[in-house]
């Protein structure tokens, strides 16, 4: 898929409205701290980051949530696509198995089916659904950066 692709899809999205956007932004904190236990309590977890990026992961799940927050209140398609394709590489980078993505994303729609009400789940399992499927196309694209930047040095 090209970016334009991403792009393309991403603009399908709905806006979330304002009654779920409260629930999220009410639960988001709790939900952050179940997150970090449940990948915590993985016995691949330091497959999945890195042998001592379980604070960087912790980081990374209190900035999703803020940023999916962010999303749900103003919805971007292009902010959205650029940054999640940002997120990859930047993880990546710092070490994060490309089977982090699935782990993590498929953790947090769990999370939500079981904290957010049917309603709420509804509205913001679209974005989870759009990031998911399209891991392999973000993972290409952070590998062909990384090279890039690589081949420059």
């Amino acid at each position: 898929m090209t970016k334009d692709l991403l792009l393309e899809s991403a603009q399908k999205l709905q806006q979330v409205e304002e009654q779920y956007l409260k629930e999220y932004a009410e639960k988001r904190e709790n939900l952050v701290s179940l997150m970090n236990q449940k990948m915590q309590s993985r016995a691949d977890i330091k497959e999945l980051v890195g042998e001592d990026n379980i604070e960087l992961m912790k980081d990374n799940h209190a900035n999703h949530a803020r940023f999916l927050e962010s999303l749900f209140c103003e919805y971007s398609a292009d902010v959205f696509t650029e940054t999640v394709l940002w997120v990859f590489k930047s993880y990546s980078s710092r070490g994060f198995s490309s089977l982090y993505w699935s782990a993590q994303l498929n953790t947090w729609v769990e999370l939500y089916k079981e904290e957010l009400t049917k309603e709420c789940f509804a509205a913001i399992y679209p974005y989870y659904n759009w990031m998911i499927v399209n891991i392999p196309s973000f993972k290409r694209y952070a590998v062909e950066e990384l090279d890039s930047t690589k081949s420059e040095h």
